[in-house]
């Protein structure tokens, strides 16, 4: 067994490569508020917060066919009677799903450069703000290879290869404070993510056998995936769909109701840390996805039930750190993060540590239930998030304008605890079956 199998088969080596990933994750996504609130004025950083916004919509808007593939792949390499479910896993399915990421990135780029050209995106550096967003779509092949590296057990090659990228393109990132050009630095993370991802997904292609045919095969790996999985895709469609308006709609909502921007910055402090406890719940969680999937499909339910527990625990105490941790150190961090433009109460504080611990158990069952396939379940529960996520903003403009803020946050923090008990019902439900 090789060295590289060797940590690939430990889950706490695995999880503490996908947790040094996620730190690194963070520290770039911090960084860019850091670095752009200083290097843009606050009319050009506001509409880059837009900017930012669309490019998570465009990031989450696989419409989970990333998933699918995940699913799919993983039961094709472990193989037993669940292997040949909905037709088998066929290699065109690959050339299918890159085809339309690749749709997925140039239509959000036509819709991106409208948008710049209208003056419906107001910015005065086109050309940095079309890099930036193409430096982000680079997130959805990324994806992509990630995820059929991990339905192969090569999940620790996918850390090791994003750390490395994550390093450089950070590092890029701070040069714009010693004086680099903002446009040059963009583009040279542009170039690292595309030589990385590539790397990735010629192993991919090695590792499966795959030739050129296989990439470039749409007819029979439509023909596959419209005969076979068109109910998931479906189903995983809409679920993404909600999920993403569910997240990012109050950007665009704040916007609508206000022209301040506290209530803006509050939310995007609240996207900020609720992405960065999602990242942490899904490293541990993807560390222990090859058990949980082979629990699953080999029908050991007692194991499965476990390692389930396991993750909701971890996931909480992630929280609860998390939350504990920002009532110590949250307005410090508000203040210097988005450079005293605003502050940030103890009220607010507590609200986003309650969102935070119903967020992780949320993130549990979707990462889960996502792996599995299970599709059709999530999107039952995501339509709640969603209708309390659109309205939470107009009515707490109408319930308490005077404290719109804070009631916004109210609003948004009791849906996801409604959600979080709809989550844990069916992860009880996945266990004792």
């Amino acid at each position: 067994m090789t060295r590289m199998a060797r940590m690939e088969g430990s889950a706490r080596i695995l999880a503490l490569a996908k947790l040094a990933n996620v730190g690194l994750i963070l520290v770039w996504g911090f960084a860019v508020t850091f670095v752009f609130v200083r290097v843009l004025p606050i009319a050009e950083f506001q509409s880059f917060l837009l900017l930012v916004a669309f490019g998570n919509f465009t990031i989450s808007a696989d419409f989970g066919l990333t998933s699918i593939i995940y699913a799919r792949l993983r039961r094709h390499w472990l193989g037993g009677p669940q292997a040949q479910e909905d037709g088998g896993f066929r290699l065109e399915e690959m050339g299918v799903l890159f085809l339309f990421l690749a749709l997925l990135i140039a239509g959000a780029v036509l819709i991106l450069l409208g948008a710049l050209a209208m003056g419906g995106l107001s910015s005065g550096m086109p050309l940095l703000f079309l890099l930036f967003f193409l430096s982000a779509c680079l997130n959805l092949p990324a994806l992509l290879a990630k995820r059929a590296l991990a339905a192969m057990d090569g999940n620790f090659l996918w850390e090791a290869l994003d750390c490395a990228r994550r390093v450089c393109t950070i590092a890029l990132l701070l040069a714009m404070l010693g004086g680099l050009d903002p446009r040059l630095s963009v583009a040279l993370q542009l170039a690292v993510s595309i030589a990385v991802i590539g790397y990735a997904i010629l192993h991919v292609h090695q590792r499966l056998g795959m030739t050129g045919r296989h990439w470039l095969a749409f007819r029979v790996g439509g023909g596959h995936v419209r005969r076979h999985y068109l109910r998931d895709i479906g189903a995983s469609a809409a679920f993404t769909v909600s999920d993403i308006v569910a997240y990012n709609a109050p950007y665009f909502t704040i916007a609508m109701v206000t022209g301040e921007i506290r209530p803006m910055l509050l939310f995007d402090f609240f996207f900020k840390m609720s992405r960065a406890l999602s990242m942490l719940v899904r490293a541990m969680v993807e560390a222990a996805l090859p058990r949980i999937t082979r629990a699953y499909h080999g029908g050991d339910r007692t194991r499965l039930r476990q390692l389930l527990l396991r993750a909701g625990g971890v996931a909480m105490l992630f929280a609860a750190g998390g939350a504990g941790l920002l009532l110590l150190v949250g307005e410090a961090l508000f203040q210097a993060l988005f450079d005293g433009r605003a502050a940030i109460g103890t009220d607010d504080l507590v609200l986003i540590g309650v969102a935070l611990l119903a967020l992780a158990l949320v993130c549990v069952s979707v990462y889960v239930h996502g792996a599995l396939g299970h599709f059709t379940l999530l999107l039952h529960r995501s339509l709640p998030l969603l209708a309390g996520s659109l309205l939470s903003v107009p009515l707490a403009w109408w319930l308490w304008p005077a404290r719109f803020d804070l009631a916004f946050l109210s609003l948004y923090a009791a849906t996801l605890l409604l959600v979080a008990g709809l989550h844990l019902s069916l992860l009880r439900g996945l266990a004792r079956t």
